[in-house]
């Protein structure tokens, strides 16, 4: 297998799979030529708790991706998640020089924005621009070029706990791999499945994975919220694990199988055979039993992520209404039970502005991959990116220089 310089790679690190997209970068985008997922088994809520099982995962996956794309993978862009993650917005003000805004004016109005304390354990990915301000005229998008005295900037800040980003990118090279940059999972899952439309009007995503619930709102084009929920499909398997006495992988089969979001939505009362633990004989049970225990489980979490939606004044505005994806929104009823929760329009969400094997990945337990290797498309285009690899010296040093290099990326 040979090195292709044209390839683009998203490595989807998630509780209970392990997701590996290849793409092609072309002139419109990308063409999806390759994937390779297996299940993962050293995670816990989006975080590392076995780095070996995890680094077996990773190459599993891998070598499945490039038989298929017929190419050898040595750099990736990875998701991060969990409930360490961190968003806060922050504003910042300068004074415009010559009255015409230049690129150092951006640069000196962002880097005002961002002086806010973070803790030492934590490590900043992303730095986001929100809007620009000039002289009281706001909803500026890009301000180059434009007359003014005074310049402003609203800006969203991403945090992540030090250690669970030094993992991901430690089980990363231990495969074989160079992470080239880490990326927020709903953010990349935003990209791939949220139209322009959606993020101008107003729409909140809802990523449920396996172990997390991400959520990412957006409004006039740009990002509002970012947060992560400790539960997910696992939980769900989990419960109907406990509740009909089976081991788990039967639980998650069964869940796939003949689960539905509510009882309200159950075609028909039919009896399912659940296999019982210690080598007893399966037993019958009721479709009705199962769907009342994922009931609880799943109203909890779209409940909850309602309740991040309203603390933080946002539920007014995403008219756009909510968008779902991840592997547990494949849930049959899922998208009509959260409409009567958020009283809102809900979709599921597959990933779009891709060619190549878009049939293979149009669903949304991919929109995460997908994104990352739109992410890294968009990184190669704008600028030459650099490996991102655990750097000796202070985790301050580490930290002022992934914020030096974000930040003149982002705007060069």
């Amino acid at each position: 297998m040979a090195k292709r310089d044209d390839l683009v790679v998203g490595l989807d690190i998630g509780t209970t799979k392990i997701g590996v997209i290849v793409a092609a970068r072309t002139e419109n985008g990308v063409d999806i030529v390759g994937i390779g997922t297996h299940p993962s088994r050293g995670l816990r809520k989006g975080v590392v708790v076995d780095i070996d099982a995890t680094v077996d995962s990773i190459k599993h996956a891998v070598e499945e991706a490039e038989l298929m794309a017929d190419c050898e993978i040595t750099s990736v862009y990875a998701g991060i998640a969990g409930s360490h993650i961190s968003g806060i917005n922050s504003h910042g003000v300068v004074a415009v020089k010559d009255q015409e805004v230049s690129e150092s004016d951006v640069a000196r109005v962002i880097d005002a924005a961002k002086a806010v304390a973070i803790p030492m354990d934590r490590e900043v990915i992303h730095v986001i621009p929100q809007e620009f301000i000039i002289d009281d005229q706001d909803g500026i998008r890009e301000p180059l070029g434009m007359s003014g005295v005074r310049l402003e900037a609203k800006i969203h800040i991403v945090t992540a706990a030090v250690t669970s980003a030094q993992n991901v990118v430690k089980c990363a090279n231990k495969a074989g791999l160079n992470v080239m940059d880490i990326v927020l999972e709903p953010l990349a899952s935003a990209e791939a499945s949220l139209s322009d439309d959606e993020r101008d009007l107003g729409v909140c995503l809802i990523d449920i994975g396996g172990g997390t619930t991400d959520i990412a709102a957006f409004a006039n084009g740009s990002i509002k919220h970012t947060s992560v929920l400790g539960l997910g499909g696992y939980h769900i398997s989990n419960d109907i694990a406990v509740g009909l006495r089976t081991p788990f992988d039967e639980a998650e089969r069964i869940k796939k199988k003949f689960g539905v979001a509510t009882a309200r939505y159950l075609a028909s009362d039919d009896v399912i055979s659940v296999p019982s633990v210690g080598g007893r004989r399966p037993r019958e049970v009721s479709r009705k039993i199962l769907c009342e225990i994922i009931e609880p489980r799943v109203d909890e979490i779209l409940s909850l992520a309602r309740q991040v939606l309203v603390k933080e004044g946002l539920e007014e505005k995403i008219p756009s209404g909510v968008v779902l994806t991840g592997g547990c929104s494949a849930l049959e009823g899922l998208a009509d039970l959260a409409e009567e929760i958020f009283e809102a329009p809900v979709r599921t969400g597959i990933p779009r502005h891709i060619g190549g094997l878009q049939d293979v990945v149009r669903g949304p337990m991919f929109a995460t991959g997908v994104g990352l290797t739109l992410f890294g498309n968009e990184r190669i285009q704008g600028r030459s990116t650099a490996r991102f690899r655990i750097r000796d010296g202070s985790i301050f040093t580490r930290v002022r220089q992934r914020m030096r290099d974000w930040f003149y990326g982002d705007f060069d």
